[in-house]
């Protein structure tokens, strides 16, 4: 649900902070097989360096060099600290290892590192290489393997939703994620679009409604388009696409379990790329009664008035395009608003939305759900903070509560494989503790879970392997969309993030409200559309993260998510002449700091 990022060849990269890579090998016996575990500590320094970075440049892991908690001078007293401090990976064969943490480290101490390089070992397996998963990552991996000479299959099963949704090849993205999503959004959009055109002199019949049904097959079709373009695509390209649920018999052996019955499959390496599946909670007549972002693109009915638990960015664009279509949604908030990005950004978008007459129920959980004699939906909830019980009743409930990795179908104990919680650790390299298996994707630890990174991270690996290429995913400085109604997108550091890492006497915020000029005439609020550049207060104010709420905000952020990665200084910003009148070019208007306390609201929008 965001743009991908190209690496630039030759771009000036801000490392902010360094890391000493310390690595010991320990022996993880496992049906009778070793395999070498790196473990690591970085330091806690956050100090400011600027390199050219090169194009097979290493790319640092974002949240190993924002967390550091350790610190030291002494190798063999950093190694013990960091194997007794770090969380404890385990192997499902039960077998007692140490916590399993590949060096997440800089770009230059990556490259100390040199890059695993793969032969094919031709008539020695079926394939040389297998994916696990059809979605984005695993396909983008496989047909850029096949490209390059390997022999590829793809592995890819769907199990149905409760509610028996289930969809063809192409994975969360394009049949219950960003496709759908984005489809449903600018129905929502072109619905409010109409109304506003009264006021540029269109004559616009007050009864247009939206037809749900219609709107439904429409988006289901396109997507069944897709599903048979890719598969043609992977016929063509060469690459065995499998209809199959896929699990590891050892550590180069699947069975894959067909409609036709099993069939044993072997390969030189693997690509795990399953991705994930909503969660839901643990109460009384939640998957009897609920339904997920699986189901709501093709529900076969009006969802009308919507329970939407969760406020996280899947449960505040579905709330978004539903209020837009019509129907009334309210969002249940157990904690925060949009966890892990800007909170300041956060809060505007939620507040957004309640001007736009979408409640939230605020430090809320849900207790049961029960279903009436008419059909309709009775929810029991608490507030968390004063223990009072409450109820509503709704025609949909929708659970955006997180979504779980789906690493228990694939037996990874029989090939050794460790996981954290539902999610597989790996390496700068996408390396499991087992050198032949790699991860890509949403089912990978600690890394941005979104399409674009996946596509980009499964096609560089394939390069490594079998193109002798050096290139590994940057998965810092990711840009990313928050499709609600009025939508809010970022790349870099949030503010808080930044406060953190360099400290607030170290961290300038220059920020401003403005005002669309499409907006004027059918008079819409401009009151949260909000633009902010999070940058270092000394030196060449290089910037950390840009925050941008408006009309079109992923198609305003992509580019300056590329200036970013190359370097970005306040300096530059300022002296970049805007295209006018668009809100793009009011990050070259910022020169406002929150410190003066000025007034961030403009005037005029031409001087």
């Amino acid at each position: 649900m965001s743009v991908t990022l190209w690496n630039s060849r030759f771009s000036v990269t801000l490392v902010r902070q360094h890391a000493t890579i310390l690595t010991s090998t320990t022996t993880l016996a496992a049906n009778s097989l070793y395999y070498t575990i790196n473990s690591f500590q970085p330091q806690q320094r956050r100090n400011l360096t600027k390199i050219m970075k090169p194009a097979n440049t290493a790319l640092s892991d974002k949240g190993a060099r924002r967390t550091s908690q350790q610190s030291g001078r002494n190798p063999t007293k950093n190694l013990q600290a960091g194997r007794n401090s770090l969380e404890s990976s385990t192997s499902d064969t039960g077998v007692n290892v140490p916590p399993f943490n590949h060096p997440h480290c800089d770009r230059q101490a990556m490259y100390q590192q040199p890059v695993r390089k793969v032969k094919p070992l031709r008539g020695n397996y079926d394939y040389d290489l297998v994916v696990i998963g059809g979605g984005s990552g695993g396909l983008s991996c496989a047909k850029e393997a096949v490209a390059h000479g390997a022999r590829v299959a793809c592995l890819d099963f769907v199990k149905p939703t409760p509610l028996g949704t289930k969809w063809g090849v192409g994975g969360t993205c394009v049949n219950v994620g960003c496709i759908p999503k984005k489809l449903m959004h600018q129905a929502s959009l072109l619905g409010e679009a109409v109304h506003e055109a009264a006021a540029y002199g269109w004559n616009v019949d007050d009864k247009i409604k939206p037809d749900w049904n219609k709107l439904v097959s429409s988006v289901q079709n396109h997507i069944k388009s897709v599903n048979w373009v890719t598969r043609v695509d992977l016929r063509d390209k060469k690459v065995e696409y499998i209809n199959g649920l896929g699990s590891f018999v050892d550590p180069h052996t699947l069975s894959a379990k067909l409609k036709s019955g099993d069939r044993t499959i072997t390969a030189q390496t693997f690509v795990i790329a399953v991705g994930g599946r909503p969660r839901y909670p643990n109460i009384p007549g939640a998957v009897e009664y609920g339904i997920t972002s699986d189901d709501i693109f093709s529900l076969d009915h009006e969802p009308g008035k919507t329970l939407v638990v969760g406020a996280g960015y899947i449960g505040l664009e579905c709330a978004g395009f539903l209020k837009g279509l019509g129907y009334e949604p309210t969002v249940m908030v157990r904690s925060i608003v949009l966890r892990g990005f800007d909170q300041q950004m956060a809060n505007l978008v939620a507040a957004a939305m309640e001007e736009r007459g979408i409640p939230f129920l605020r430090k809320t959980v849900p207790l049961s759900v029960e279903k009436q004699s008419d059909g309709r939906l009775l929810v029991k909830y608490e507030n968390t903070e004063t223990g009072e019980v409450d109820s509503d009743v709704f025609d949909t409930v929708l659970w955006a509560i997180g979504r779980k990795g789906l690493v228990d179908d694939l037996n990874l104990h029989n090939a050794g494989v460790m996981t954290h919680k539902d999610k597989i650790q790996v390496d700068c390299e996408e390396t499991t503790n087992v050198p032949h298996i790699y991860a890509v994707g949403d089912i990978i630890y600690g890394k941005p879970e979104l399409t674009p990174v996946a596509v980009l991270a499964g096609r560089l690996l394939a390069r490594r392997l079998y193109a002798d290429s050096e290139l590994r995913m940057d998965y810092v400085d990711v840009a990313t969309t928050v499709f609600t109604p009025l939508e809010y997108a970022c790349v870099g550091l949030s503010e808080e993030d930044a406060v953190k890492t360099y400290g607030a006497e170290e961290i300038e915020v220059f920020h401003g409200y403005y005002k669309p000029t499409e907006f004027f005439i059918p008079q819409k609020s401009v009151r949260y559309c909000y633009v902010k550049a999070v940058a270092q207060r000394s030196g060449e104010q290089r910037v950390y993260g840009l925050h941008y709420m408006g009309p079109v905000a992923g198609e305003v952020i992509q580019g300056f998510a590329a200036a970013l990665k190359s370097g970005l200084t306040i300096p530059t910003l300022m002296n970049t002449v805007g295209i006018h009148p668009t809100t793009a070019e009011e990050f070259t208007r910022l020169s406002i700091t929150k410190r003066s306390g000025l007034d961030p609201t403009p005037a005029s929008c031409c001087s």
